[in-house]
């Protein structure tokens, strides 16, 4: 007691690596949620020191430093990846926690690797520009020959926020990125002209929880996002898969518990519609059709239904909700075509096991995940 005031024990402490923007919004969680936050800071100017946080201060590589700031930690989280990932391999081999670990640190260390990881990732269908790692200017020179100027160049190691990311036009460019690297270690990328930018952000507990967020458009200026746009406009070819599974004129059964998480049974699907349907008032007709098809289904278990030759079509309780839900639709499409490829005869999961997962988070039962 402090007076006549009660003083509550934080519910966890937490040690995060940097404070940067990322750990000025963890400050102002952590306040909500009664957990003690300490940062490991590079200057007393830093965006979580300036807003409050309590802060250790010393450089992110320095190994005593962060086994000193883990030993008071309940966890160890990081602010950005600029962190030695040896380091912190053999700080979890000796009891400290680590979120995320090192090996899952190393996807946002390590452009290479990251690459290599997910190039590797055949069954998900995961397309990434084509890449290799440089020694010399005779790779870059390679490489254009192989893919065409211009390239792009990437730092191996601690390339982020406008830094360590370079479009280079022709070999004598490159050679002067090459001069100014100061020993860094380059990836040269083929040069995509993007048509859209986006994120998605998953996040997983330790026990295995999962929760998507909806899909956020990035605009990037000088290689850092200047602005987010939400919801951001999804261009066609993301619901590839969906789209197929309705001009097949198949619903999406349930195969598993991820697609029973937001899916009380099959993705369901319309009835084609009549020439008289097509010919007058066909937008109206096709909400009509989708309308008639989910008659005695609760929609935000049904969050989402196949239009037969046509698409897949979502909603929501907001745009947000209704955006996010065709990500999910595509990713369950995805999931139920690569199932059926490698098993053509699979059957759905069973009933108890596709309630329990619906359940436990939709209704008024509802009790897994965060409140």
């Amino acid at each position: 007691m402090r007076g006549d005031v009660a003083v509550l024990a934080p519910s966890a402490r937490v040690a995060m690596v940097g404070a940067g923007q990322l750990a000025r919004m963890t400050h102002q969680a952590a306040i909500d949620y009664g957990i003690d936050l300490h940062v490991l800071a590079g200057s007393p100017h830093d965006p979580a020191v300036t807003a409050g946080a309590a802060f250790t201060m010393g450089p992110a590589d320095d190994a005593d430093l962060l086994r000193q700031l883990a030993g008071d930690a309940d966890v160890m989280t990081f602010d950005h990846e600029l962190v030695p990932l040896e380091v912190l391999r053999a700080m979890a081999s000796d009891g400290h926690v680590i979120r995320p670990s090192a090996d899952a640190l190393a996807l946002g260390c390590d452009k290479f690797f990251a690459r290599t990881a997910v190039s590797g990732i055949g069954a998900l269908s995961t397309p990434v520009p084509a890449f290799t790692l440089v020694s010399g200017l005779s790779d870059i020179d390679s490489f254009a020959e192989r893919h065409g100027w211009p390239v792009v160049l990437k730092a191996r190691h601690g390339g982020y926020d406008g830094r360590g990311v370079v479009v280079v036009e022709d070999i004598g460019a490159a050679a002067g990125v090459l001069a100014r690297g100061g020993g860094s270690q380059w990836v040269v990328e083929e040069y995509l002209d993007l048509a859209i930018e986006f994120a998605i952000l998953l996040a997983r507990s330790p026990s295995g929880f999962t929760v998507t967020y909806p899909p956020i458009g990035t605009m990037q200026v000088g290689g850092i996002c200047r602005e987010l746009i939400l919801p951001v406009d999804l261009p066609e070819e993301m619901e590839r898969h969906a789209t197929a599974w309705a001009q097949s004129g198949r619903e999406i059964p349930c195969f598993g518990t991820t697609h029973a998480d937001y899916f009380h049974g099959p993705v369901p699907l319309t009835e084609p519609l009549m020439r008289e349907e097509i010919e007058s008032e066909y937008e109206a007709n096709t909400g009509a059709a989708i309308i008639r098809r989910m008659q005695g289904m609760e929609p935000l278990g049904c969050p989402g239904c196949l239009v037969a030759g046509h698409a897949p079509f979502t909603w929501g309780k907001s745009v947000t909700d209704a955006a996010h839900m065709a990500v999910i639709v595509e990713e369950i499409a995805a999931m139920a075509w690569m199932t059926v490829t490698i098993n053509p005869a699979v059957r759905p999961i069973a009933a108890p096991l596709r309630d329990k997962h619906h359940f436990r988070k939709h209704g008024p039962n509802a009790y897994y995940g965060q409140k």
